[in-house]
């Protein structure tokens, strides 16, 4: 924005300060500048620096090429943001003792001194905290200000440099060696801020520095009239404030009456609506009362009475009041999958304070059930003993069908909610239930006014869970008063704040650590030692704080645990169980592509919370970072370097151990699918890129389609979220959707593989057996057909098959079993020159559900494919037409052009439709909807869309 705009906007959101309350940081002028001032130049807030760097064009874009490497001088520098107070000065009245002034950061990242005026107000280093300080007294002195120094000034320490600093103290705790470290050493355990700021396995370490959330000044008037009924913040605002008082946090929480975390509660309970409010006011309120109020159900709690507020800004004071709902009034919030996800309009006001809020919340009960199985269901159900660990939204049992997230950009502070959107209504196309919130990142935020972007709202207006984690991952943590001292206060803002959200599915410890310290425990001669922390931190200190501050969501230490003993108190199993029987939910990482369809390496697990494999991004992403031609090659070191599989564990760049993870893509490629290679150059790049995803969806396919099948099986499996929905740059990822929001083959391949009714060909050729298989995640029980039909490479009909089948609850039948070629194979045929289209109907309490799959008994490396001649006919409205004029074409795939971010749906379902079998005489039509709000090319040439298949790994 040009200073003088800027300096209007201020000027008339400042004419009104005495009037509004609130002033936005984002209205001052700001200025950038490094350690020894030869770098000053324009600042934001919300921001970080690289972004005001590359505003000011000191440096590029900071994702192209090698700046990840070239730009590390930005994350060792120290720097400082500073801005003018004259205009805040200039609104505020003079000579006004009864004033009041808070400055509220909302967040800041991460290590830095905050002084005001030339006065200090404090040092922070926790990024996940929100922060609120008294600045009256140096306000009050206006005179002095406005002569001297009047600024604002934000001072940060590199975040690199400070965790190096405190790993090596003297009195630091020592941590063995070979402890996680992705690229930045002595980083994120020391630390209160994103993990994987520092590196991780699929991202850069960028170790950003800024002011990266929205934070204002709130005024409030010791005098001000309470009698009258204007509220000085809009009902809507996630800022709220009257004339003399703020609310620093809000938490909502419905629960049922008498329920406790991680127990099902009683269903047909009253609800109980409990706000909670942390409060700082300017004047003393006596008689204060809340009023909770739902207008759509027509029901207010009337003025529920709450303890007399002193005046007192320095400090908060902590109040709440309870509503009571009968069970059959409100609507229930579902998942999308499910139901409905009902939402409701909550007003909370307090009088004689006049302060009001509107917001949204839902009436769900959802439990993480870990109880161990009773001797009956063992019994009755054939299932493996030991405990459950699996979902329960309203009281049933469901199927979280889902992936995990990361963060959406290395720089949180320009994301949109448009754009975190796009991933979030992609995750709901694609089938998806639940999202989990990876502990190495970020709390996702809940609003654009206090967090940047909208997150947990879109999941609860969408539909879709959001399994959350407290920030701590694959490191052991140094257990001191002054880190404890700052998580606790973290961990209650968060969970205070999240609370409100039905989407909101549980509250997980961290991510993976549980198992970490499992082995250090084995493997070093004091492992006791770092167990015994983490049992302090995970176990009690952790979890304490969770339960204290929820009734609706359960607790578990990590992502990936063995469960618990005991509940209360709350006591961690570990390895202590029995054998044969199973605990706790598992991970599958195998990066040997041989073995990635032998379902004997799969887990049999009651949920898998994490598995994947690594694909590229596609050309088109490429092109978006790359500048030299000789860069667009599978190996080129640009390319190379973003792949940190592994990471390199340390500074060095190019990753010296991307050889590995490049290995990994090229066998699964070269194993499964025609190798590519052609005259053209780039087109080699293009299919090398598109086949690295083909392998990753076909192998995640599988995955999901076995642990489905669990469910009906002694394992009840309940639960596959793969490994990951996200990207966070242009590189070699696990994602499913690139990082532009360009959805990937897998994506696609979710489609079908989460769809409430399944159907996937279970193929051991070991024995030549196949195994065809229905899987249901429906209630209710499910009738529908199944045709099978085989066909050769030319496309022509061997044969056909139709089978009847009806799948019970949440469970799965089989439709066609049979060992031995003959049995298996149109005659005449083999392994190598036959594969099988597999098309579901199924009739469902919420329609019809049709799906497909493909049964290639042979790798697609080994089969002579024929020339398909697919003949493209474009229509108005971005309708396609394909056409196979020769052969089948496995895994058609429409690309859309650079620039735009949508979907290409079936125009007969409208379900996404990419990458598929496209046989002659069986013409498919597919319409791509654009994302106009993401699309940077808002009306793109329908001859711009590119139409691929695995014939052009080798053909021109």
């Amino acid at each position: 924005m040009h200073t003088l705009c800027r300096s209007l906007l201020a000027a008339l959101s400042l004419s009104a300060l005495a009037l509004a309350q609130k002033f936005s940081l984002s209205d001052l002028q700001w200025t950038l500048k490094n350690q020894n001032g030869s770098i000053v130049v324009p600042g934001q807030v919300p921001s970080q620096a690289h972004l005001d760097l590359f505003r000011a064009g000191i440096i590029t874009e900071p994702l192209l090429e090698a700046n990840d490497f070239t730009q590390r001088w930005v994350a060792n520098e120290s720097w400082t943001y500073t801005a003018s107070l004259s205009p805040l000065l200039s609104g505020l009245p003079t000579n006004d003792s009864s004033l009041k002034t808070l400055l509220v950061f909302y967040g800041i990242d991460t290590v830095a001194n905050i002084t005001m005026a030339g006065q200090p107000i404090a040092w922070v280093n926790n990024q996940f905290r929100q922060y609120i300080y008294d600045v009256s007294d140096i306000l009050s002195n206006f005179s002095n200000i406005a002569a001297g120094d009047n600024n604002l000034t934000v001072s940060f320490e590199a975040a690199s440099a400070y965790g190096l600093n405190v790993s090596t103290l003297p009195d630091m705790e020592y941590f063995p060696a070979g402890v996680s470290v992705f690229e930045y050493p002595g980083g994120h355990p020391y630390i209160r801020k994103t993990a994987s700021d520092f590196g991780w396995d699929w991202g850069p370490a960028f170790v950003p520095s800024g002011i990266f959330k929205p934070a204002y000044f709130i005024t409030l008037s010791s005098n001000s009239d309470t009698s009258t009924n204007a509220s000085f913040s809009p009902p809507t605002s996630a800022v709220s404030f009257g004339p003399s008082l703020f609310i620093e946090e809000k938490s909502i929480e419905i629960y049922k009456d008498g329920q406790k975390p991680s127990i099902a509660p009683n269903e047909t309970a009253d609800w109980i609506v409990n706000v909670t409010l942390s409060l700082r006011g300017a004047a003393d309120i006596s008689n204060l009362t809340m009023d909770i109020a739902f207008p759509e159900l027509n029901i207010t709690s009337g003025a529920l009475p709450l303890p007399s507020l002193p005046g007192d800004t320095s400090q908060s004071t902590v109040v709440s009041a309870l509503m009571r709902i009968p069970d059959g009034v409100p609507e229930r919030w579902f998942p999308h999958n499910l139901g409905s996800p009902k939402r409701y309009s909550v007003t909370v006001s307090l009088q004689p304070a006049n302060v009001s809020f509107t917001t949204t919340t839902g009436f769900r009960t959802i439990v993480l059930v870990q109880q161990p199985y009773s001797a009956e269901e063992v019994a009755a159900r054939g299932i493996t003993p030991g405990d459950q660990f699996h979902f329960s939204v309203n009281g049933k049992a469901f199927y979280s069908l889902g992936t995990n997230i990361i963060p959406f950009d290395p720089f949180y502070s320009r994301m949109t909610t448009a754009q975190v959107h796009w991933v979030v209504q992609s995750a709901v196309l694609s089938g998806q239930n639940m999202l989990r919130v990876w502990g190495g990142g970020i709390y996702q935020p809940s609003d654009e006014e206090t967090g940047v972007y909208d997150f947990y709202e879109t999941c609860d207006e969408l539909g879709i869970f959001a399994w959350s984690e407290l920030i701590f991952s694959d490191e052991l943590y140094p257990l001191n008063d002054f880190l404890l001292e700052s998580i606790a206060p973290e961990v209650r803002q968060n969970v205070h704040r999240t609370n409100r959200h039905p989407s909101n599915a549980q509250w997980a410890g961290g991510n993976e650590i549980e198992g970490i310290v499992e082995t250090v425990n084995i493997s070093i001669s004091n492992g006791t030692h770092y167990l015994n922390e983490f049992v302090t931190m995970f176990q009690d200190f952790l979890h304490d704080i969770v339960i204290n501050e929820t009734n609706s969501l359960s607790y578990s230490d990590c992502s990936t645990t063995s469960g618990y003993l005991s509940l209360d108190p709350y006591v961690l199993r570990f390895k202590n169980g029995t054998t044969g029987d199973i605990y706790g939910n598992s991970e599958r990482y195998n990066y040997d592509t041989s073995v990635a369809f032998d379902y004997t390496t799969y887990p049999v697990s009651r949920f898998v919370n994490e598995f994947g494999f690594h694909s590229m991004p596609s050309f088109y992403s490429w092109e978006e970072v790359l500048e030299s031609p000789e860069d667009f090659s599978f190996n080129s070191t640009i390319v190379a370097s973003r792949d940190h599989h592994p990471p390199a564990g340390g500074l060095a760049w190019p990753n010296p151990n991307a050889n590995q993870g490049q290995a990994q893509m090229t066998q699964g490629v070269e194993l499964w699918l025609p190798t590519p290679g052609t005259t053209d150059s780039n087109q080699t790049f293009a299919q090398w890129c598109w086949s690295t995803q083909i392998f990753q969806s076909l192998n995640m396919v599988s995955e999901i389609a076995w642990y489905r099948r669990g469910a009906g099986r002694g394992e009840n499996n309940l639960g596959a979220l793969v490994w990951q929905l996200n990207d966070i740059w242009q590189g070699v990822s696990w994602a499913s959707i690139e990082y532009s929001g360009r959805w990937k083959v897998l994506q696609y391949g979710l489609g079908a593989a989460f769809a409430p009714v399944t159907i996937y060909p279970f193929w051991t050729p070991a024995n030549a057996t196949l195994e065809v298989l229905v899987t249901s995640d429906r209630w209710e029980s499910v009738n529908g057909s199944a045709q099978l039909t085989w066909f050769d490479w030319s496309g022509n009909q061997l044969n056909s098959s139709v089978h009847s089948f009806t799948v019970p609850t949440l469970n799965n039948s089989v439709v066609l079993n049979a060992t031995g070629a003959d049995a298996i194979f149109p005659n005449g045929a083999n392994a190598t020159t036959a594969w099988m289209l597999l098309n579901l109907t199924a009739e469902t309490d919420s329609g019809t559900v049709t799906t497909e799959q493909y049964f290639t008994p042979a790798s697609l490396a080994n089969v002579t494919l024929v020339d398909p001649a697919i003949n493209v006919t474009r229509a108005s409205n971005f309708t396609f037409t394909l056409s196979a004029r020769g052969g089948v074409a496995p895994y058609t795939w429409l690309d859309h052009p650079s620039g735009t971010v949508g979907v290409f749906v079936d125009v007969s379902t409208g379900k996404p439709s990419n990458g598929l079998f496209l046989i002659p005489g069986m013409d498919r039509t597919v319409q791509f909807i654009l994302n106009e709000e993401l699309s940077k090319v808002s009306s793109p040439d329908p001859a711009d869309f590119v139409v691929r298949s695995l014939w052009n790994n080798t053909h021109v």
